[in-house]
């Protein structure tokens, strides 16, 4: 059984078990989140929404919450004595899916 849920903006196709990073959410360890836009359920047979599946929920725990490694991107314009160097760490919240009801 499989779900694909929206989240920040972003889709992702997730299983009981998983563990995701969403983009921060600021909770605390061990609270439980209830995402209500699921896009689609794969219990079987599939079932698409349109946009969300009425009554699917996804349950999921936080674990924790973090920075990922930092990006560094570096942009260099030849011969016109032109340079950026930025730094980014993005902040995010991983959780893990317990539960998939349809």
């Amino acid at each position: 059984m499989y779900a694909i849920i929206k989240n920040g903006g972003k889709q992702y196709k997730v299983q009981e078990g998983d563990i995701l990073l969403f983009d921060k959410m600021s909770l605390e360890p061990k609270a439980t989140i209830e995402i209500k836009e699921v896009l689609a359920v794969n219990a079987g047979e599939l079932k698409m929404g349109a946009p969300f599946v009425d009554g699917a929920i996804v349950t999921a725990e936080v674990i924790n919450e973090g920075r990922d490694r930092k990006v560094i991107t570096f942009k260099k314009r030849r011969r016109k004595d032109s340079k950026v160097k930025r730094g980014f760490r993005r902040d995010f919240t991983r959780v893990r899916i317990t539960k998939i009801a349809a």
